[in-house]
C-alpha cells in the first residue's frame, strides 16, 4: 500500500511541475488531482487494452497459421479472442481507485460499483457471444443438424442474462445476490402471471428438445389442418413452420405439446412410405373360374407360375404349411381371388416398392355397396411428388386390371348413368 501511495504522490508531483510550465497554479492540482488520476487510469487502461489487442491480432494468426482445427479457425474468424479485451479496463482501474479517492470513501464505493457493473455486463455479453459461436460450430457439424440447439442456446443465454441482471441489481442496491433471489420468491406468483406464455413456451421447448419430438427440417402435421409443412426453426418461444402452400406459420411450442403431433421423420429415415389404396368390388361381378378359364389366365406372365402352384396345392401335391411367409395369397376359385393374387404379384414386381417392408392385398368386411379390397405396401420413394406418382400408377392399374378379370369397381350413379338408362329404356344407343 505504501508503494501505491508513493506512486500516487509521485504522479501528483509530476502534474504540479507540468502545470508550472504552463503557468497554471499548482493549487489547482490539489483540487482536481483525484479526477486527473482517474482520467489517467482510464487512458492507461484503454492504451493497455489497445496494445494487447494489437498483440493478439498480430500473434494469434501466426501461431495458429498451420493448425487444422476447425474450432480454432472459427474462433479466430469470429474474433473471439479480440473481444475478450473489452473486459480488461475495469480490471486495471479497480485496484488503483483507493489511491485516487482515499479521502472520499463514498465516492470510491460508487466508482467501484460502476466498474463492477461494466465488468458484469461486458462478461455476460461476451459469454453470450461465445455461446453463439459455439452454437454455429455445433450446428455446422453432422450431429448438430439433428439436435435443436437453437432453443438450448436461447435457454443458456437467458440464464446468463438473468444471473447478470440479478448481480447488477445487487451491486446497485448494495445487497447480496442471494438475498435478492430470496426476495424474488415473494413475487413468483405475479411473475408467473405476467410471463405465463414465456414460461409455458420455455417448458414446452425443453420437452420438445429433451424428448426429440421435433427438429428443424422435420415434416409435421397436427390436428389443426393449418399446420402441414416443414419446421424451419425452433426457439423457446416459437416454432416456425413453412407449409406446403409456402405460407409461414409461427406457433408457440406448447401448442405442439398439448395437441396430437404427427412427425414424418421416422418415415423418411426408414426408407419406406406407406401406400394405402381401398376400393369396392361389386359382389354381382364375382364369378367362379372353370379349368378352361384358368388355362386362359395361365398365358399371363405374372400368373402362370402362381396358377400352377395353386393347382398343386389343390391336388395335394404341395404342402401349404411348408411355404414361407413371402408366398402370394389368393385363390384360383374365383376371379376375385385370382385378382388378389395378380395385384400382389404386380406390387412385388414394381421397382419402386420396398420389398423389405410389409405388402399385402386384403379383403375387408363386406358392405352394402360390395366387398372392399385394400392394397397395403410401402414405396421406396418418400419424397412427395415421387410418392404420389407411384401411388397414382398403382391406383390406375387397379381400375384397368379389374376389367380384365370381369370385376366391376363400385361407384355411385352419376348423370351419365341415368341418361344411359333412359336411352336403353326407349331402345336407343347412347350417342358417341
Amino acid at each position: 500500500m505504501k508503494e501505491e501511495l508513493s506512486f500516487f504522490h509521485h504522479f501528483v508531483s509530476v502534474l504540479k511541475k507540468l502545470f508550472e510550465k504552463f503557468d497554471i497554479s499548482p493549487n489547482l492540482v490539489d483540487k482536481v488531482d483525484s479526477w486527473l488520476f482517474v482520467l489517467a487510469l482510464i487512458l492507461i487502461s484503454i492504451l493497455f487494452s489497445w496494445i494487447l489487442r494489437l498483440l493478439i491480432k498480430f500473434l494469434l494468426p501466426r501461431i495458429f497459421k498451420k493448425t487444422k482445427s476447425r474450432v480454432i479457425k472459427q474462433l479466430l474468424k469470429h474474433r473471439v479472442f479480440l473481444k475478450l479485451i473489452y473486459l480488461f479496463p475495469p480490471v486495471i482501474i479497480l485496484p488503483f481507485l483507493p489511491l485516487a479517492y482515499q479521502d472520499y470513501p463514498k465516492f470510491i464505493s460508487v466508482t467501484e460499483r460502476i466498474c463492477w457493473i461494466y465488468f458484469i455486463v461486458s462478461t455476460a455479453i461476451y459469454i453470450n457471444y461465445l455461446l453463439g459461436v459455439i452454437f454455429n460450430l455445433f450446428y455446422e457439424g453432422e450431429r448438430g443438424k439433428n439436435i435443436p440447439l437453437h432453443g438450448v442456446m436461447q435457454l443458456i443465454k437467458g440464464i446468463v442474462f438473468t444471473l447478470a441482471l440479478i448481480v447488477v441489481i445487487s451491486i446497485i442496491i448494495n445487497k447480496s445476490p442471494f438475498n435478492l433471489i430470496t426476495g424474488l420468491g415473494a413475487f413468483a406468483a405475479v411473475l408467473m402471471l405476467i410471463f405465463k406464455d414465456t414460461i409455458l413456451g420455455l417448458v414446452a421447448g425443453v420437452q420438445l428438445m429433451q424428448n426429440d419430438i421435433a427438429r428443424k427440417g422435420d415434416w409435421i402435421t397436427t390436428d389443426n389442418e393449418k399446420i402441414n409443412g416443414i419446421i424451419e426453426d425452433i426457439t423457446l418461444n416459437t416454432v416456425k413452420v413453412r407449409n406446403y402452400d409456402n405460407t409461414i406459420l409461427t406457433i408457440p411450442p406448447y401448442l405442439l405439446i398439448s395437441s396430437t403431433l404427427q412427425n414424418w421423420r421416422a418415415m423418411q429415415e426408414s426408407g419406406g412410405r406407406r401406400i394405402l389404396v381401398t376400393f369396392i368390388i361389386e359382389a354381382g361381378s364375382i364369378i367362379s373360374l372353370s379349368d378352361e378359364q384358368l388355362k386362359e389366365w395361365e398365358r399371363v406372365e405374372l400368373l402362370s407360375g402362381y396358377i400352377a402352384q395353386k393347382r398343386m396345392e389343390r391336388d395335394g401335391k404341395r404342402d401349404f404349411s411348408s411355404v414361407n411367409n413371402n408366398r402370394v395369397y389368393g385363390t384360383i376359385d374365383t376371379n376375385l381371388g385370382l385378382f388378389r393374387a395378380y395385384l400382389q404379384l404386380y406390387i412385388n414386381s414394381l421397382p419402386a416398392i420396398n420389398k423389405s417392408m410389409l405388402s399385402m392385398i386384403r379383403l375387408l368386411e363386406p358392405t352394402d355397396n360390395g366387398i372392399p379390397i385394400q392394397i397395403y405396401c410401402f414405396s421406396l420413394v418418400t419424397e412427395w411428388k415421387g410418392y404420389e406418382a407411384v401411388r397414382s400408377e398403382i391406383t390406375e392399374h387397379i381400375f384397368s386390371a379389374s376389367k380384365m378379370f370381369g370385376l366391376r369397381v363400385f361407384q355411385n350413379a352419376s348423370g351419365y348413368h341415368y341418361l344411359s338408362e333412359a336411352y336403353i329404356t326407349v331402345g336407343k344407343n347412347m350417342p358417341g
